[in-house]
């Protein structure tokens, strides 16, 4: 079943320059880059996308980390893409996350420059990602406007059921 998801490479990504290794990662798994964006993600916008998170005691310092500095926002589509994702990048907590996986591999360094609340440091874990297809619908079209996803065939499609 072909999915599509939302990815965001968070400050941190950008920060130390994971960028291009992390997006190979995904292309070299059989996954479709549809959109992109380089964004500064504002507190609205912040607000938007972790509405579910605002009356977390967490809220404030990951408001902090994720409006900081830039962000590469983008949508990844392929057969199973939502749950292929999800494993790859590993588990939200970089201390838990396997090697092998984004996390795993990268977000294993701390910043102590973002701003925090009084209770929290931020979570520097270089990425989110959709953990549901009702979930990245509703991501999806709070960074994309429909004209701004591109749908094409690329020469590998018939290997990843796309």
């Amino acid at each position: 079943m072909y999915q599509k998801s939302l990815i965001i490479l968070k400050p941190d990504a950008l920060q130390r320059r994971l960028v291009g290794r992390i997006i190979q990662r995904f292309e070299n798994a059989g996954l479709k880059i549809h959109a992109m964006k380089f964004a500064k993600m504002s507190t609205e916008k912040s607000r938007q996308h972790y509405a579910e998170h605002i009356d977390r005691p967490f809220y404030k310092s990951l408001e902090n980390y994720v409006t900081s500095n830039p962000i590469i926002v983008f949508i990844l589509g392929g057969n199973y893409a939502i749950d292929k994702i999800r494993l790859m990048i590993g588990n939200t907590m970089p201390a838990k996350a396997l090697p092998g996986t984004i996390r795993g591999d990268f977000a294993h360094q701390q910043r102590t420059d973002i701003p925090s609340d009084e209770t929290q440091q931020p979570l520097m874990n270089l990425i989110h990602a959709s953990a549901s297809p009702d979930e990245a619908k509703n991501e999806i079209n709070i960074w994309f406007a429909p004209n701004e996803i591109n749908d094409y065939s690329v020469v590998d499609d018939a290997f990843h059921g796309s």
